[in-house]
């Protein structure tokens, strides 16, 4: 009466989203506590942004879409592509989805059969795995650690592709590291997949403009144009235009992997929000010129906090070159004791005392495939940032 499918069995509640949760309960409960676990900008959606949608509401764009994006809508993303990637893809080749996270789902669904395998480098954001796993598709975890500032080498990748592999998943700049490949570091990449021709490449570019490095944002499409035919371009609208609940994510990619994903898509959800896919259609093609304001605000934010970490006694903090994480190495915590004789064996145990008795809510990097660590989302105000900070010094020096 009560089994569930071996396929729900095989994954794990979002950590980030259960930790939000969390957040919500204790501040209803009127708990003093500072939340640094959603991956959100507190920015608002544009005003621009929100007048197309009204505007669309009143001019009766209400009904059922194309299932796959408005021609408006794939246009705009054919644009963007072009803008700001040189790369060309005609509509055939753009998948527009409920969220990025729907984007990867229906890639990896259409395309993972049991026995095959799925490169994922390590810290990964915490639903690669389990979407794999969904799909009957293993996970392959490759580690790279602070030393190697959280990218994988070209030998790592190498070394984990099989013959069984279907896919390599790219994540720059990471979520949860902020780590960002440079275009050699790429190259070098593709290389080695080069030497595979039965692997697909599925790069997530969220946060392409969320990018501090001293070199410019570039994709492995753009990069190796020779691999254009098996790389899936990952992208959304909310990171960059602060536009998370909107729901809205998009892909260009080979026209057979499309037409497979908008199948599924036809037997799952439909249409994005008609609504939203005009907001987006509005948001891509608009005034771009903000996305540079919030990019040195989110900037300003990383210093302050990667700053401010290092001072606290068993964390080591790295300068991301994107995003709005940071993934501090914790090993110096570990085995350490609380003032309440608590002993810090792990890095969710550690996050379990910040939230306990600094009222900070992070998340552990066992979620992430790589311990001990945390992340920690710099996507609030400078003053809740001092503060949050401020507490997590005092309570990593109170650890004996």
């Amino acid at each position: 009466m009560t089994r569930l499918s071996q396929a729900i069995g095989r994954i794990q509640p979002s950590a980030t989203l259960a930790m939000t949760g969390r957040v919500t309960e204790l501040k209803r409960a009127g708990v003093d506590v500072i939340g640094l676990s959603a991956g959100e900008p507190d920015f608002d959606t544009p005003e621009f942004v929100k007048e197309a949608a009204i505007a669309a509401i009143r001019n009766g764009q209400t009904k059922y879409t194309v299932v796959d994006g408005t021609a408006e809508l794939k246009a705009a993303i054919a644009g963007k592509f072009r803008r700001d990637n040189g790369l060309d893809f005609e509509a055939g080749q753009i998948s527009v989805n409920v969220g990025g996270k729907h984007t990867l789902f229906n890639a990896l669904v259409a395309t993972i059969d049991p026995g095959d395998e799925v490169v994922i480098p390590a810290p990964y954001w915490v639903s690669y795995p389990d979407i794999v796993a969904f799909a009957g598709g293993t996970p392959v975890a490759i580690e790279a650690k602070a030393e190697q500032a959280y990218k994988i080498t070209p030998e790592q990748l190498d070394a984990a592709i099989t013959p069984r592999t279907r896919w390599v998943l790219l994540n720059s700049p990471s979520n949860p590291s902020g780590a960002a490949y440079s275009a050699d570091e790429l190259k070098a990449l593709g290389e080695v997949i080069r030497r595979h021709p039965h692997v697909l490449v599925l790069t997530d570019d969220m946060y392409e403009h969320i990018f501090y490095a001293d070199y410019p944002f570039t994709t492995i499409a753009q990069l190796c144009p020779d691999l254009i035919d098996r790389v899936l371009t990952v992208n959304g609208c909310s990171k960059a235009y602060a536009m998370t609940g909107w729901r809205i994510g998009y892909a260009g990619g080979p026209a057979w992997l499309i037409k497979a994903m908008a199948k599924l898509q036809s037997q799952s959800t439909s249409n994005p929000c008609s609504i939203a896919q005009a907001a987006a259609t509005a948001a891509l093609n608009g005034p771009q010129d903000f996305l540079a304001e919030r990019q040195e605000a989110f900037r300003v934010r990383r210093d302050l906090v990667v700053g401010m970490l290092n001072e606290a006694p068993g964390l080591v903090c790295p300068t991301p070159e994107g995003a709005f994480y940071v993934y501090p190495d914790a090993s110096g915590c570990i085995g350490k004791t609380t003032p309440k004789g608590l002993r810090i064996d792990s890095d969710e145990a550690l996050i379990g005392y910040f939230l306990d008795e600094a009222r900070v809510a992070a998340v552990h990097g066992a979620a992430f495939g790589l311990s001990p660590a945390f992340r920690v989302s710099y996507a609030t105000s400078e003053a809740v940032l001092r503060e949050a900070c401020s507490r997590i010094q005092t309570a990593c020096a109170a650890l004996r």
